[in-house]
């Protein structure tokens, strides 16, 4: 056989248009300085410029997907950051997720560790069906409130390992027993200026529905009916940015015909926002979805960018509190949402917020990663928190429930005294005149 036609056997097979992604770097380097794991190693396989060399050659058959490789490549986390920089428009994410779910779980020769297996099985199993996930987590929530959780998750971590550690440790220390879901309707206040359906979230809804709930009632105020269809299912993210693209688009078909009838589809997840907005691309090559797809796609709002078009009327209630703010990957690379949050928590009294450096640097949650490179997700952590303890805050404020939980637990976890609150609790402070909780 022929170097060609072995290099043809060996070579992944990638779309058109996700390889067309790959030429269209030009290699100037722009993409590093902002790439989180660059950062942190310094290496060119560990940036983007880097990756896209590896992808490439993957593709050309020039190189095989041995431990190394796929390494650099399980090590990047989809943050996005590098489509902010770059000056070529490469969409950097959909060449990594068509080549991690390409690869899929084989190639190595590595074995899963349980502690892996089980991180797999919570992700894909549990974490996107609420119900499964408010049964799983009920336990907890019991030893959390007779006061066992501490020794109990202890000792898991030491027996199941630090990526089991990692997942006790970012479980929320407040919560309900059993989150209940709430109406499926909620009218506006006023004349109605839209209706709104709202993604809860699979985590979103079981761990933050608080949040939530205060979203809706500031959109009440401002004018929108909201509806959150009971019918509605994860996004899709986990799946998608696991290499399990088959069940993400079943899960975005759900979706699409569950709020195409409403005006605007809104999140206050910045993960969820982001790939909602990706449904005409996930769906692109389904002749019967594609359409349906990318209107909904189009639909898509995160709740601050939906809310700063609502011309609200600044709120009547002052906020006395020191902050700085965290933009979320994928909600400012993902999105393009910045100023839209930072506008509406400068119209709250009191609020004095103060500037992030490496703002829009990810703190390490990245979806799942933070449970699949739980070190990484550590260091970058640490680095995040550091650069929040510098601006003399002890208020963090950032649209994602990842990053929420990432940045409190570990910083719980350092014994820093950090709070960080989502901008919807900001508003609701203000407009309605509760504390900030």
């Amino acid at each position: 056989m022929s170097q060609i036609a072995e290099q043809s056997n060996r070579a992944l097979e990638l779309s058109a248009e996700t390889y067309r992604q790959a030429q269209l770097c030009v290699h100037c380097g722009l993409c590093m300085p902002v790439c989180p794991t660059y950062l942190l190693e310094g290496l060119e396989p560990d940036s983007p410029r880097g990756r896209i060399h590896l992808m490439k050659g993957l593709a050309d058959g020039r190189i095989e997907a041995t431990e190394t490789v796929r390494g650099h490549l399980d090590m990047c986390l989809d943050c996005r950051a590098c489509e902010t920089a770059c000056p070529s428009g490469v969409v950097y994410h959909e060449l990594i997720e068509e080549t991690r779910a390409k690869l899929g779980d084989g190639g190595t020769g590595k074995r899963r560790t349980f502690g892996r297996w089980l991180v797999d099985f919570v992700c894909f199993r549990i974490m996107p069906y609420p119900w499964r996930l408010k049964l799983a987590l009920a336990p907890a929530r019991v030893l959390q409130k007779v006061g066992l959780w501490g020794i109990v998750s202890g000792l898991a971590r030491r027996v199941l390992g630090e990526q089991i550690g990692k997942m006790q440790q970012m479980l929320p220390r407040k919560g309900g027993f059993w989150p209940t879901h709430g109406a499926e309707r909620y009218e506006a206040e006023g004349p109605r200026k839209m209706t709104v359906g709202m993604m809860a979230g699979c985590v979103g809804s079981v761990m933050f529905g608080e949040t939530n709930r205060k979203a809706i009632r500031l959109l009440q105020r401002m004018g929108c009916e909201v509806v959150v269809p009971r019918e509605q299912v994860c996004c899709g993210a986990i799946h998608h940015h696991g290499g399990k693209v088959e069940k993400a688009k079943a899960f975005a078909r759900h979706n699409v015909e569950v709020f195409e009838n409403v005006d605007v589809v809104v999140s206050t997840i910045a993960g969820c926002g982001a790939m909602l907005k990706e449904y005409g691309h996930l769906l692109g090559e389904d002749e019967e979805w594609a359409e349906r797809a990318e209107r909904v796609g189009g639909m898509v709002m995160d709740v601050s960018e939906l809310m700063a078009t609502l011309e609200p009327e600044e709120p009547e209630y002052g906020v006395e509190m020191k902050a700085t703010y965290h933009d979320a990957c994928h909600l400012a690379h993902g999105q393009g949402v910045r100023s839209e949050p930072r506008a509406l928590l400068g119209m709250v009294k009191g609020l004095e917020m103060v500037g992030l450096r490496e703002s829009d640097t990810c703190c390490g949650a990245a979806g799942t990663y933070n449970l699949t490179q739980v070190e990484t997700a550590k260091r970058l952590a640490n680095r995040k928190i550091g650069n929040i303890e510098k601006t003399g805050c002890e208020v963090c404020i950032t649209g994602n429930v990842g990053c929420a939980m990432q940045i409190q637990s570990e910083a719980e976890g350092m014994g820093k005294k950090i709070k960080v609150l989502h901008p919807v609790d900001v508003l609701y402070a203000a407009y309605f005149g509760e504390e900030v909780c």
